[in-house]
């Protein structure tokens, strides 16, 4: 009878049984499956990271920073013992004996969560720890845990002990978007990390348990606690003595967070967009743009040219400029004080004379950074201001002319085209410094019909205007009439040709270097002669002569020499003025975002005002 239960109860227990050896198969099967993924499929390879870009004026300071992130990844060696100590003895005594999980950690834990059904002991190594933030969710569920002990084994295999340290020091999160020990040191107290004290690193060692918890800009005394049960643990696992862990525990704790530099936006917003031309010339994106014959083929290679820009600002670079802060602050002040918030808006660029560099911009009134920035972005009419470079410059070089030659100022049509000069005032002859001082358009049609107008737009070419076309080859050109216009940094840019002849361009950067100081770009432009001795002598006599009795009177005579030129266009939309002293070189414009006139600045001389303004030092 008892033999007969026994063979009922075998019988009856064969579907388990079955059951029980597909799930420890299905089991097996998923188990090698993910041990298979991880060591022929998965690339444990480095996460793309956000690394500050730093901005230094002219005089090696910073003034600005470029972030989402705070990071200061430091090489392990220059990670004080002391700090290493408080994770590795708090987070992973075997550390430097498993091979990427502790086995007997693990088997603790899965007791403590059976008993309480839940997953409220973790148990994970440091190794873990890291592939958790890289590569795996945050779920706390056993199939990710396996995933996890399966990632650890793998990176342990790609990496050493040290290597794996080092990547944990550096990107532990500590709140308020900063990551890794080094940056959290130089955000909640402003200084590296080897100049803290053994209290202020074990404050710090406190956060990557729980960052919210232990914010310590939010729950400062949470934070200090779990400190000195940190110090704690260091005395037990004998680091430190009773008598040094007390001291620590006492010793105050003064926090002094990093303000984010971001002073000068405007000139930060012009480096930034320098920086993306740098990386295309000395990267062949500009070369292949210039060959590109498809509007497919220009955009491959802009997304290309993003990329490369992203991957060089991610990576966390130096970019040392030619910013002037000085001069900086006063023309912001300067500008800003004249156009008091009326809706009227200005952009300029200042070059200084010596160096060729941009030395200073003014994006706008209010300007905030990733504003519209008007210094080179405002594309306008330039009315008058581009007759030096477009008509008189090309005219004194085509032949014997100077400005004391004659001209006719009558009136002329070219076909349907009839200027007008300003008050429809009619001259007749004149010297060619009487036309240019007083901005005759009749005289600058006629130069520029005998010229060429081809002739004339080839004596642009060095200055690489943007917006200037082919479609904009018409005699209108010679009063600033074109499709689409100029910047006030590219009419600057321009003019420095006119300080001796040569041009070079007025760049912002100096240089870009990688956190090890390697210079990763820079400039190397060759100063070209583009005018001559006599041409340039007496653009700069007429330019003078503008200041002293012509259109641009009112400009103050600061230095041994200060000449400009105006500009205006029709209906007192725009106002601009350029021209030089014997320190720098500027442009200005003046206007309403949506153009409208201002006849009443014009009579009043307020762009003049402004240029004056950022003339001086």
């Amino acid at each position: 009878m008892r033999q007969l239960a026994g063979f009922a109860v075998a019988l009856l227990s064969l579907p388990l049984l079955f059951w029980l050896q597909q799930g420890v198969a299905a089991e097996w099967t998923e188990a090698n499956a993910y041990k298979e993924q991880v060591e022929e499929t998965i690339e444990l390879s480095t996460p793309e990271v956000t690394i500050p870009v730093s901005l230094y004026d002219r005089n090696g300071h910073l003034f600005a920073e470029e972030y989402t992130e705070w990071r200061d990844p430091l090489p392990l060696n220059e990670i004080p013992l002391f700090a290493k100590q408080l994770f590795l003895e708090s987070e992973d005594k075997g550390f430097y004996e498993h091979r990427g999980y502790d086995v007997a950690a693990i088997a603790r834990a899965f007791a403590v969560n059976a008993n309480s059904d839940g997953l409220s002991q973790g148990a994970s190594t440091i190794t873990q720890q890291i592939v958790r933030m890289r590569f795996l969710s945050p779920e706390k569920t056993y199939e990710r845990k396996f995933k996890e002990i399966m990632y650890a084994a793998e990176l342990e295999k790609q990496s050493t002990k040290d290597e794996i340290l080092e990547m944990y020091m550096n990107e532990m999160y500590f709140g308020n978007q900063v990551y890794g020990i080094g940056a959290a040191a130089t955000y909640y107290f402003s200084k590296p990390l080897t100049q803290l004290t053994e209290a202020e690193m074990a404050f710090l060692a406190a956060i990557p348990n729980n960052p919210s918890l232990y914010d310590p800009l939010k729950h400062f005394d949470r934070t200090k606690k779990r400190q000195e049960r940190l110090l704690q643990v260091l005395n037990t696992n004998q680091v430190l003595t009773a008598e040094e862990m007390t001291a620590a525990q006492n010793s105050p704790i003064q926090l002094h967070v990093k303000q984010k530099n971001s002073h000068f936006p405007a000139y930060h917003t012009y480096v930034l967009d320098e920086l993306k031309r740098l990386i295309s010339e000395k990267d062949g994106f500009s070369a292949q743009l210039r060959t590109a014959t498809t509007q497919d083929e220009r955009k491959a290679i802009q997304s290309s040219l993003s990329a490369r820009l992203s991957e060089v600002i991610n990576a966390g670079v130096r970019i040392d400029t030619a910013l002037n802060p000085t001069k900086q602050q006063r023309v912001e002040q300067r500008i800003s004080s004249t156009l008091n918030g009326r809706g009227i808006q200005s952009g300029a660029a200042i070059v200084d004379n010596g160096m060729r560099e941009l030395v200073s911009v003014y994006g706008g009134f209010g300007y905030q950074k990733s504003d519209f920035n008007r210094s080179f972005q405002a594309v306008r009419q330039p009315g008058s201001v581009i007759k030096p470079l477009l008509v008189y410059a090309p005219y004194l070089e085509s032949g014997s002319s100077t400005e004391n030659s004659l001209i006719d100022g009558s009136a002329i049509c070219i076909g349907t085209f009839c200027p007008d000069n300003f008050g429809k005032y009619q001259y007749g002859v004149t010297t060619v410094k009487k036309a240019f001082s007083r901005s005759y358009n009749t005289t600058a049609v006629r130069i520029f019909q005998r010229v060429g107008i081809e002739e004339s737009f080839a004596h642009l070419a060095p200055f690489d205007f943007q917006h200037i076309t082919k479609r904009d080859h018409q005699y209108t050109a010679a009063l600033g009439g074109f499709e689409q216009g100029v910047t006030p940094y590219e009419i600057a840019n321009a003019f420095t040709s006119f300080i001796d002849g040569s041009f070079k361009p007025a760049r912002a950067i100096r240089s870009v270097k990688d956190r090890q100081g390697n210079v990763l770009y820079e400039w190397n432009d060759e100063r070209q002669s583009v005018w001559s001795t006599k041409t340039t002598n007496n653009v700069r006599s007429m330019m003078k002569e503008t200041v002293l009795t012509g259109t641009a009177q009112g400009v103050p005579y600061a230095t041994s020499y200060t000449g400009a030129k105006t500009g205006t266009t029709s209906n007192y939309k725009d106002l601009w003025v350029a021209g030089m002293n014997d320190h720098y070189t500027a442009a200005i414009w003046m206007g309403y975002d949506r153009p409208n006139s201002l006849q009443k600045e014009s009579k009043q001389k307020t762009h003049l005002q402004l240029f004056s303004d950022v003339l001086q030092d």
